[in-house]
């Protein structure tokens, strides 16, 4: 029989499954992704040696843009710049355990309009 879990139990329980298998490098780093009720996070992260590459969130007062889809948008572009500063191409996606859909979607595919390749 399976557990039975509440929502955020079983985001967690996923988000550890798939922690498992994605690691980042700092040729290939790992886009981490956050979202609150509020705010929409995202880190570039290299597992190797431990360290955050580049950091953007809708905390800024500029990234906020209307709705949580466009301002997921305007961070999926903000990110992608970043990247492309420290020559970052391709990057491995670590959704966090969230369904890929409405935020987390409109960020990815804005980052991959912008140029990231995952």
């Amino acid at each position: 029989m399976r557990k039975k879990y509440g929502r955020s139990q079983r985001r967690l329980a996923v988000h550890r499954r798939v922690r498992r298998k994605v690691k980042g490098s700092s040729d290939r780093p790992r886009m981490a992704v956050f979202r609150s009720l509020r705010h929409f996070y995202v880190q570039l992260v290299d597992d190797v040696m431990g360290v955050t590459l580049a950091s953007a969130s809708t905390l800024k007062a500029g990234d906020s843009q209307g709705s949580n889809i466009e301002s997921a948008r305007g961070l999926g572009k903000t990110i992608a710049s970043e990247a492309k500063r420290q020559n970052i191409k391709s990057v491995v996606f670590d959704r966090g355990g969230y369904i890929y859909h409405g935020r987390v979607k409109a960020f990815a595919e804005s980052a991959r309009e912008n140029g990231l390749r995952f």
